[in-house]
C-alpha cells in the first residue's frame, strides 16, 4: 500500500476523532450550562421540585390530625388558588400538598401521580384541577414534565398512549434524560422574550384553543380517563376529587363531566360556577383568574374542600 494512502487515512481518522471529541465537549458543555440555568434561574423548576419533594413525604393522618390532600393542577390553579390563604382557612381539617405546573393536563398528571405513588407518596385525597379542555386534550407538556414528573417508563407509556412516532418518542425520552433537551424550548422562549416586543401576548394570540370534542366522544373520553384516574388513586389508598377551576368553558361540557363523575362515583367540586362569573375576574386572556378572581375562588374552595374531605373520610 502506498505510504501516501496510509497517511491520508490516518489524517482522516484524526479529523474524525477531533470532530467526535469536539461534539462530545460541546454536548457536555450545553448539558452543564442548561443544568446550571435550570437549577439556579428557573422559578418553575425550583417551585415544582420543592412541591414534588414535599408531596413525597405525605402519609395518612393519625388520630385528630388534618387529612393530607395532594392537590395537582395547571396554571388555572397556580393563578387561581392562594395556597397560603387556603391552608390557613382549612388547617384544622386539611393539610395541603400542592403541585402546580402550567400547561399540564390529563396525561401529565396521570403518569405524574403514578410516579408519586410509586415513590411512596400516600395522600388520602387527591384533588385534580386542570379544567375541562385540558382533561380531554390528547397532549403532554414537552418540557419540565418529562424531567420532573416522569421516569423513563412513564415517558415510553405516554408515547404509546398518544401514538407518538419515533421522533416524538425520542424527544420525550431525551427530555427526561437531558436538562438541555428538556429546556431547549424554554431557553428559546426566554431569548425571544428579550428580542420580540410583547412576545408573551403574541404567543397567547397565536396559541390555538383546544376544541371540545363532540358530546358522544367527550363522554367516552372523560369516562375512560376518570375511571383510570380513580382506579389509580384507589389502588394506593387515596380518593380522587375532580376540581373545576373557573374558565369560560361551555356549560354543556361541564354538565357532561358532572354526569360522568357521578356515574363513576367521583366527587366533583365546582366552588364557583364559571358560567356565571363576570369577565372582570379574569386576566386579559379571559382564561386565568386575576387577583380578585383568585380571592373569590380561594374563599369558595376553602368552604367546600373541608366538607369534601370529611365526607370522604366518613365514607371510609
Amino acid at each position: 500500500m502506498p505510504s501516501y494512502i496510509s497517511s491520508s487515512r490516518r489524517a482522516v481518522l484524526i479529523h474524525i476523532g477531533w470532530l467526535i471529541g469536539s461534539c462530545t465537549v460541546l454536548v457536555m458543555g450545553l448539558e452543564i450550562w442548561s443544568g446550571y440555568l435550570l437549577t439556579r434561574h428557573s422559578e418553575t423548576y425550583a417551585r415544582v421540585s420543592q412541591q414534588y419533594a414535599e408531596a413525597l413525604k405525605v402519609r395518612p393522618a393519625g388520630p385528630s390530625e388534618p387529612f393530607p390532600v395532594l392537590m395537582v393542577g395547571n396554571s388555572l390553579l397556580l393563578d387561581g388558588v392562594d395556597v397560603q390563604r387556603l391552608q390557613q382557612r382549612t388547617s384544622a381539617q386539611v393539610r395541603l400538598y400542592p403541585i402546580f405546573l402550567e400547561a399540564t393536563g390529563y396525561y401529565d398528571w396521570f403518569y405524574g401521580l403514578q410516579r408519586l405513588f410509586r415513590e411512596g407518596a400516600r395522600p388520602q385525597v387527591v384533588v385534580l384541577g386542570v379544567g375541562v379542555d385540558a382533561f380531554v386534550a390528547n397532549s403532554v407538556r414537552q418540557d419540565y414534565v418529562p424531567l420532573l414528573l416522569f421516569d423513563l417508563q412513564d415517558s415510553l407509556s405516554v408515547a404509546s398512549d398518544l401514538k407518538m412516532d419515533r421522533t416524538e418518542t425520542s424527544n420525550l425520552v431525551l427530555a427526561h434524560s437531558s436538562a438541555f433537551w428538556d429546556t431547549r424550548g424554554v431557553i428559546r422562549s426566554q431569548v425571544l422574550q428579550h428580542v420580540v416586543p410583547r412576545y408573551r401576548d403574541l404567543m397567547a394570540l397565536l396559541k390555538p384553543h383546544p376544541a371540545t370534542p363532540p358530546s358522544a366522544e367527550f363522554a367516552e373520553v372523560a369516562h375512560a380517563r376518570l375511571r383510570r384516574l380513580r382506579e389509580l388513586c384507589e389502588s394506593h389508598g387515596a380518593r380522587l376529587v375532580l376540581l373545576i377551576p373557573p374558565t369560560p368553558s361551555s356549560a354543556d361540557a361541564i354538565r357532561q363531566l358532572t354526569f360522568v363523575s357521578q356515574k363513576l362515583g367521583v366527587q366533583m367540586l365546582i366552588p364557583v360556577d364559571p358560567t356565571n362569573l363576570p369577565l372582570k375576574y379574569y386576566q386579559s386572556d379571559y382564561m386565568h383568574l386575576n387577583s380578585d378572581g383568585a380571592a373569590l375562588f380561594t374563599s369558595a374552595l376553602a368552604t367546600v374542600l373541608p366538607k369534601t374531605v370529611m365526607h370522604e373520610s366518613t365514607a371510609d
